[in-house]
């Protein structure tokens, strides 16, 4: 008796599709979330080059827009379209003339090693 229930149980499939949803599905779920983590990473480094481009430009060649350091972080924090990292912007004349620099920390929670990854961009401008 006891052999005949063991091999109806292993012969029933019925719940195997629910298994391999309960085993595959955290993965999945992992994956993307992760997927869209790193994406909101790569904007964030993105418009933060972007936007310390723009103000060192604006420092060399538009000096009614950008005439002091305070006008030239001002600017910057305008441009800045990315995700609320809080980057905060300096500007200085030391290197190539117009030098803006941004840091920020990413919070990344859905790995408990990289809760925070420090960004940082630099772009420099010659004076016209």
């Amino acid at each position: 008796m006891t052999a005949r229930t063991f091999h109806r149980f292993r012969d029933d499939n019925r719940g195997a599709a629910a298994i391999e949803l309960a085993l595959v599905l955290p993965l999945f779920v992992l994956l993307i979330l992760g997927s869209l983590g790193a994406a909101s990473l790569g904007f964030s480094v993105a418009s933060m080059n972007y936007t310390v481009q723009a103000a060192a430009r604006c420092a060399a060649v538009n000096k009614t827009l950008c005439p002091t350091p305070t006008s030239t972080v001002l600017y910057a924090q305008t441009q800045y379209s990315g995700p609320s990292i809080s980057p905060v912007f300096v500007y200085s004349t030391v290197g190539c003339g117009n030098t803006v620099t941004a840091t920020a920390t990413y919070s990344f929670n859905l790995v408990p090693q990289l809760t925070n990854i420090p960004l940082s961009v630099s772009a420099c401008r010659p004076s016209a």
